[in-house]
């Protein structure tokens, strides 16, 4: 069954505040993010109901709002790649599907503009392929979205990568890294864009089939397991020789009586751990975070409670490793 409280985010959650303010329970922004002033909301009504007061909108609370079942999130009507995207997606913006796949960030890790559902970003290279696309697929949307700005971009492709970086941070606060407008806001108009939301799960198809490769070399079948190898690579970019051994290591000391789905969660926690110790010991604690919630299925990720399964319908189901990740 699904629920919704503190974290969740999505067009249903927009519904709950929406009636809660109808019947003026809520006095905040109807914008689809279940945060304290919802969840107190909910517990008002809860108690004015005589319901269980624990913020959390579940059968019995979603029945008395609207007189109806508790309806399936649209996003569990996607494909598993789809929800691996969204979930990563999710960590790397704080932004639920769709608003993650214009999540925008500046120059804050030194490469120059992340734009993206994954992050991409100037520094490496992996953003400007994806701009090119659109604008070789997607010319006119472009020139309709940037007006004026169209031969800028246009520059700016064409442009050396130390370039592109001057360019994007002059167009930022140095201090802050907030991109300034008009740009802010046409990136994120560009985001927006179903063409280039296609586009971006286009160029994630071969992070999803790595994914799934690296399930099969660390003897991992489950939709976490493809979440977390997915997360991994997004994040961290791969795992090095030296924490394939460790982790290949400390599989032999897993007790072989364990139930395979407590096997397959010991597997999993013991990659999570050992990339979390191998990544920047800046980020340590976030990799680990991140890693440990798509290994256990739950977990607090920047300040918000996950639940892989009730909101992502990602669970210890075995993962099929034939399917693609188009948006559908």
């Amino acid at each position: 069954m699904s629920f919704y409280r503190r974290g969740s985010k999505g067009p249903e959650v927009e519904r709950i505040q929406a009636r809660l303010k109808e019947l003026n329970y809520y006095r905040g922004p109807v914008d689809g993010d279940f945060g304290g002033g919802t969840e107190s909301a909910v517990k008002s009504f809860q108690k004015a109901k005589r319901l269980d007061i624990d913020g959390t909108v579940g059968e019995k609370t979603w029945s008395l709002l609207f007189a109806e079942e508790i309806p399936t999130p649209s996003l569990l009507e996607k494909s598993v790649a789809y929800r691996c995207l969204a979930l990563t997606g999710s960590f790397e913006t704080n932004a639920p599907i769709p608003d993650c796949f214009a999540g925008l960030s500046g120059d804050f890790d030194g490469q120059g503009i992340s734009f993206g559902v994954l992050q991409w970003n100037l520094g490496q290279g992996s953003l400007q392929p994806l701009l090119d696309e659109m604008n070789r697929k997607h010319a006119r949307l472009l020139r309709d979205l940037l007006h004026d700005h169209y031969p800028l971009l246009v520059a700016f492709l064409k442009a050396s990568r130390e370039e592109q970086l001057t360019w994007a941070r002059s167009i930022q606060d140095p201090n802050r890294y907030t991109i300034f407008e008009p740009w802010r806001g046409l990136l994120k108009g560009l985001g927006r864009m179903p063409e280039f939301q296609e586009i971006q799960a286009a160029h994630a198809e071969a992070l999803y089939q790595s994914a799934q490769k690296l399930c099969r070399a660390y003897q991992l079948g489950s939709e976490r397991a493809v979440a977390l190898m997915f997360d991994i690579l997004v994040q961290n970019g791969s795992i090095s020789n030296i924490v394939r051994a460790q982790i290949l290591h400390d599989y032999e000391k897993i007790d072989p009586g364990l139930e395979e789905a407590d096997a397959e969660v010991a597997r999993m926690t013991i990659v999570a751990n050992r990339r979390a110790e191998a990544a920047n010991p800046r980020w340590i604690e976030d990799v680990r975070a991140r890693k440990l919630c798509c290994a256990r299925g739950q977990g607090r990720v920047h300040g918000i409670e996950i639940d892989l399964e009730n909101q992502y319908g990602i669970g210890l189901r075995p993962a099929s490793m034939k399917e693609r990740s188009g948006i559908r």
